[in-house]
């Protein structure tokens, strides 16, 4: 028997181990997973009886489009190797597959999963549609049908709005980086609607909208983003996070843009509403105005005036038809009371012209004058009229008549009785 050295009996098995088992396939339960930061992967698999240690290197694991999770049933592609210097063995993974189940599914059920936990889908963040936008960008790829599509809608819906166009690869390798940077640069841009997908394709193709990289843009975005991919039956990662989902590209246009035509039959019926319902206002209006009008006619102090000045005048007419009805009454009955007045009258006349006839020939009687003519005199002293009776011996007195003046002395008193 040949004596052989530890290294020499590992590299004879690496030969043999990694010579026979070139290419293998080998299905397993995920037993343990590791992701390295150098990019590396490291993980085993199991069955019911055994382990089996794997790795897969950097450039092979940025092609999984699924993360490898503990438990998870799935079938390993690649090759044994041997590492000599602790003489163990692993498989060298080249691809890894979900048993079952296409790669992609898994991939998009895990990333979903993940983007839910994080609050993406939530509704309260979705954001609203403006319904008359002004300014849209479209991420998407300028020379695909899609394009075509959306802008032959737009100029037919709403010609007003103004359109813009990122052109970005919409599938292949790298395409979900450049849909990712034109929709944040989209978004710097001041738009109203951020439109960004593609026309339709197989699941490979619209592969880019599933990629978390979008995901994340969208979900940063400031502007409302729309997810227009593919046809009404494809759903993918950016139309749960984005704040609407659109089934087609075309459709995505018809339901942001307002339709320029209905909004005229709607403007014109509302116009036509809008005056029937001012004519009615303005009626009432009208109505209110006039009573109204009325009422302060009526309370006004002109009014009140004219109603006293009417007044007044019906006074006055009531007052000249009662005086000249007693006019007329008295006229009828003047001359009766003329007459009796006049016989009055006479009789009184009659009375004071004997009254006076009387008084005359008193007067005629008592007059100085008159008696002058008969002898007598009036006797004054000092100026004043005195009786002769007054007189005593010695005092000086005054006679006068109507002619003459004699002073005299009272010589002697003595009486006639």
């Amino acid at each position: 028997m040949r004596l052989m050295t530890v290294t020499s009996l590992n590299e004879k098995i690496k030969s043999l181990l990694e010579a026979t088992f070139l290419h293998l396939s080998v299905e397993g339960e995920v037993a343990s997973v590791t992701y390295h930061s150098s990019g590396h992967v490291y993980f085993s698999i199991k069955d019911d009886r055994s382990t089996l240690r794997c790795v897969m290197w950097r450039s092979n694991a940025a092609k999984m489009k699924f993360r490898l999770e503990k438990g998870e049933h799935i079938v390993v592609e690649g090759s044994i190797g041997v590492y000599t210097p602790r003489g163990e063995y692993q498989l060298i993974a080249t691809h890894v597959e979900p048993y079952g189940r296409g790669t992609l599914a898994l991939a998009f059920e895990q990333l979903k999963k993940k983007l839910e936990a994080k609050g993406y889908f939530d509704r309260e963040r979705k954001r609203p549609i403006p319904r008359f936008p002004k300014r849209i960008v479209l991420v998407t790829a300028a020379g695909g049908a899609a394009l075509q599509d959306m802008l032959k809608v737009a100029a037919k819906r709403w010609p007003l709005v103004e359109i813009q166009v990122i052109d970005v690869r919409v599938q292949g390798e790298g395409a979900a980086g450049e849909i990712a940077r034109g929709i944040a640069y989209a978004d710097s841009l001041g738009a109203d609607i951020i439109v960004t997908g593609r026309g339709g394709g197989s699941a490979e193709d619209l592969w880019a909208f599933n990629e978390e990289v979008v995901a994340d843009a969208i979900f940063a975005a400031k502007t409302p983003v729309v997810s227009a991919v593919g046809h009404e039956v494809d759903t993918l990662i950016s139309d749960f996070v984005a704040d609407l989902r659109a089934p087609t590209p075309s459709a995505a246009m018809e339901m942001i843009l307002p339709d320029g035509n209905e909004l005229l039959w709607s403007l014109d019926e509302r116009l036509e509403r809008l005056q029937r319902r001012m004519a009615e206002i303005l009626h009432r209006k009208e109505e209110t105005l006039q009573r109204e009008l009325d009422a302060l006619r009526r309370a006004s102090v002109l009014n009140r005036l004219s109603q006293l000045e009417e007044s007044f005048r019906g006074l006055e007419r009531d007052a000249k038809e009662w005086m000249r009805y007693r006019l007329e009454r008295f006229e009828s009955e003047r001359l009766p009371l003329r007459r009796s007045m006049l016989e009055s009258l006479q009789r009184v006349l009659e009375r004071k012209e004997s009254a006076l006839r009387s008084m005359a020939e008193h007067y005629r009687r008592v007059d100085p004058k008159l008696r002058s003519k008969e002898g007598w005199a009036e006797i004054t002293r000092g100026g004043k009229r005195v009786a002769l009776e007054s007189l005593e011996p010695g005092e000086e007195f005054e006679l006068s008549d109507a002619r003459v003046k004699l002073s005299a002395r009272c010589l002697e008193k003595s009486s006639l009785s």
